[in-house]
């Protein structure tokens, strides 16, 4: 069983001989592919500005609000006095009237004339105060979701800003990687040309050094698909070469308790905020259809003149007076209304509870990540000291003929890895700040 072993790896070791002798070039990389350090310098706070100003959704939730404050002045317009001004000309046969079509016989006169009527609403009992109160609430109501637009374009930002800066360090590691293990092969070359290593140490490294190779491919796609998706969420249509500049930011323990953190997000988070508003506009709304069973008072008013006129009319004509409608029956339309709109109002009260219920299971998720997250940081550390020791000792074993090369390159691949995950760890972890601080609160 012993002396399989090593004709197992000799013969593993011929296999890459030979591959390596019939495969292909590696291929370089693509000649348009950007460099991670050139570009125009972008910082987090810029990107923000950026988006701020030219993502589409930030400005659909702007006119959304402007739309909802003009609905307030419709809903204002019915307490305000209605004017009209008339012009009127009537050809008619001497002494003709009109026959058919109501009750009311009247004389129809030939006559040319022009004036002013105005209508004033004295009361309604409330109903088109309460119009006017759920038309503002309304408003409010999408003022906050503008905020909750506003505060996800930021956190989409953020996201994608620090997964282009991650990316871009692992395409640093991979080409630190890809370095050291072309200096190694190109090392081992020349003690192979010189009898003092053998083919099979060449082959395992250069095995090595095209694994680093790929990886270092993979790592400058990523890097070039999340410039990409940072450009189209700043609002480019096209990929912008940006060079991301990072600002040093403290890494600081999470919060030992999330109750504090829950009740900061429902008093402060704008959804929560939105649908409050929206069930208060409801309950207005709800009032303002059960007044429909109330009457209304109106004031009228006219005033006019005829110049061109039969001899029956006077040269002027004005009038002034009172009407009260008072609803009897309409087939239970209001009623319909009324239960419709109170309906709607509980519907609305239970969205609002569902998305407390949400808002405190998302932050507590958060922070249960954020601090998954601040733990990693330590073990990834300590991870990637344990693998730089690791491949200190087994370069000096292998320099000194003690090591072979299967200890060696495992050794540098456990590096790589460690790298990949301490860059991964520090990330992250500001990925999971960020989600905590806008599952608490939306950023200004």
């Amino acid at each position: 069983m012993s002396r399989s072993i090593p004709i197992f790896l000799l013969s593993i070791a011929l296999f890459a001989i030979r591959a390596r002798a019939q495969a292909p070039p590696l291929p370089a990389p693509l000649p348009n592919a950007q460099s991670p350090g050139a570009g125009t310098p972008l910082t987090l706070r810029q990107a923000e500005a950026i988006a701020i100003k030219n993502n589409p959704q930030i400005t659909i939730g702007k006119l959304r609000a402007l739309a909802a404050e003009q609905y307030v002045r419709e809903a204002r317009s019915a307490l305000l006095p209605t004017a009209n001004v008339s012009l009127t000309a009537v050809a008619s046969n001497p002494g003709g009237r009109i026959t058919a079509g109501a009750l009311n016989n009247p004389a129809v006169y030939p006559r040319a004339a022009g004036g002013v009527s105005v209508t004033q609403l004295l009361t309604d009992f409330g109903r088109t105060n309460n119009l006017l109160s759920s038309s503002e609430f309304g408003a409010r109501a999408e003022d906050q979701n503008a905020a909750a637009t506003r505060a996800d374009i930021l956190l989409a930002v953020d996201q994608a800003f620090y997964n282009s800066l991650e990316t871009k360090a692992l395409v640093t590691v991979a080409e630190e990687t890809v370095h050291a293990r072309q200096t190694l092969v190109d090392k081992i070359q020349a003690l192979t040309n010189a009898k003092l290593k053998s083919e099979i140490d060449l082959s395992f490294s250069s095995v090595d050094l095209a694994r680093g190779k790929l990886l270092l491919l993979e790592a400058q796609n990523n890097f070039q698909a999340s410039l990409a998706g940072l450009s189209a969420i700043l609002g480019y249509p096209d990929e912008q070469n940006f060079q991301l500049v990072e600002e040093p930011s403290p890494i600081t323990q999470p919060d030992l308790d999330v109750a504090p953190l829950i009740q900061k997000a429902l008093e402060q988070r704008p959804e929560i905020k939105a649908l409050e508003f929206q069930l208060e506009s409801a309950q207005k709304f709800g009032r303002a259809e059960h007044d429909l069973r109330r009457p209304t008072v109106d004031a009228l008013g006219v005033v006019g003149e005829a110049p061109v006129r039969d001899n029956h009319i006077p040269n002027w004509y004005g009038a002034v007076g009172v009407n009260i409608n008072i609803p009897v029956f309409n087939g239970f339309l209001y009623s319909a209304r009324a239960k419709a709109a109170d309906l709607l109002t509980e519907a609305d009260r239970q969205k609002l509870l569902d998305t407390q219920n949400n808002i405190a299971r998302d932050v507590r998720n958060a922070w249960q990540d954020s601090r998954r997250a601040f733990e990693r940081l330590s073990v990834t550390r300590q991870l990637l000291e344990q693998a730089n020791l690791s491949l200190s000792l087994a370069q000096a074993r292998y320099n000194l003929g003690l090591g072979s090369i299967v200890e060696f390159t495992q050794a540098e691949l456990q590096k790589t890895e460690a790298d990949i995950d301490d860059t991964d760890a520090k990330y992250q972890y500001r990925l999971t700040q960020i989600v905590l601080a806008f599952t608490m609160s939306a950023p200004n």
